[in-house]
């Protein structure tokens, strides 16, 4: 920018009080650091803003590199998987059928398939005999909330029955 140095300042400040006056001088210099205060976040505001796009430049090259290198690994990793199965598939090809079972007669056995048991939980539930629900509280019958309530209300010494 422009060099200003102290004697240059002192001097502009002199004229500018010869030329405004001491009574303007003031409200000028406000408006004049106004002025250079906008200008000065103005020139923050474009750094700002060319420092980002500079970064968003930065973080595009190196996705586009780290994605490069996914590929690259994945590829690598597609091949041994090929030349693993090449190379079992060779090992094994003088093997007869070891990992099939056969049954009894001989012929080829399926892996039993699951079956759900149907059991009915309320069932079970109901054949319990009356004197074990009994102990261990399990509720036979259907009570509403208020009766509930009534019937675990705790007594009171001065009310008769």
């Amino acid at each position: 920018m422009i060099d200003l140095g102290i004697s240059k300042l002192a001097l502009i400040g002199a004229v500018a009080l010869i030329v405004i006056g001491p009574e303007k001088l003031p409200r000028v210099a406000r408006t004049v650091g106004a002025l250079l205060g906008k200008a000065q976040r103005y020139v923050s505001d474009v750094k700002a803003e060319v420092s980002r796009s500079m970064e968003l430049e930065e973080l595009k090259k190196m996705k586009d590199s780290v994605t490069e290198a996914a590929r690259d690994v994945e590829a690598s990793v597609q091949s041994g998987a090929n030349d693993f199965e090449r190379s079992w598939s060779d090992a094994t090809a003088g093997l007869d059928g070891t990992s099939t079972t056969y049954g009894s007669n001989g012929s080829l056995e399926t892996p039993p398939v699951y079956k759900h048991p149907k059991k009915n939980w309320r069932l079970k539930q109901k054949a319990m005999p009356q004197w074990f629900k009994a102990r261990t509280g399990v509720r036979t019958r259907t009570q509403s909330g208020a009766a509930r309530v009534a019937r675990f209300r705790p007594r009171s010494s001065s009310a008769p029955r």
